[in-house]
């Protein structure tokens, strides 16, 4: 059986590349997606960036649906969205949180996650790499 991950990315990673590259990096999202494709060629990856708190809600309940694993990084909702926080307590498979940068070396209101407490594992600080990393553990977990 194919396993189908979701990654989904929130606000403001569709400027990854030209936003704050000393944090985030100088990989777009795309380039991120094409590596992932590349590192699970067998495995279907609905990769996904929405500005909008509802929109990313609307396919977290989706993912919970139709795929095997999800792989989150939901950005400033991160910080801020109890709905995000509440749709992933119903999802029925394994979510994995990623962060390009390290939140807890950051400003003081990075310091509030509302995805953590929801999540099976937390990657954080590894840059593009970091979303390889979640891929691979998504694929084990739902070997």
């Amino acid at each position: 059986m194919t396993q189908h991950i979701f990654v989904l990315n929130g606000p403001n990673l569709n400027l990854l590349g030209t936003r704050e590259p000393e944090i985030y990096g100088k990989d777009t999202l795309d380039d991120i997606h094409q590596r992932m494709i590349s590192a699970a060629p067998d495995a279907e990856i609905t990769f996904l960036q929405t500005n909008s708190e509802g929109q990313l809600v609307d396919w977290v309940q989706q993912a919970s649906r139709e795929a095997s694993a999800l792989i989150l990084n939901a950005g400033a909702y991160t910080h801020t969205s109890i709905a995000v926080h509440d749709a992933l307590r119903a999802c029925k498979i394994p979510v994995i949180e990623v962060h390009l940068s390290n939140p807890a070396a950051r400003e003081a209101f990075r310091e509030t996650n509302y995805i953590s407490p929801c999540a099976s594992g937390t990657i954080a600080g590894f840059g593009a790499h970091g979303y390889l990393m979640a891929l691979d553990a998504a694929l084990q977990m739902t070997a």
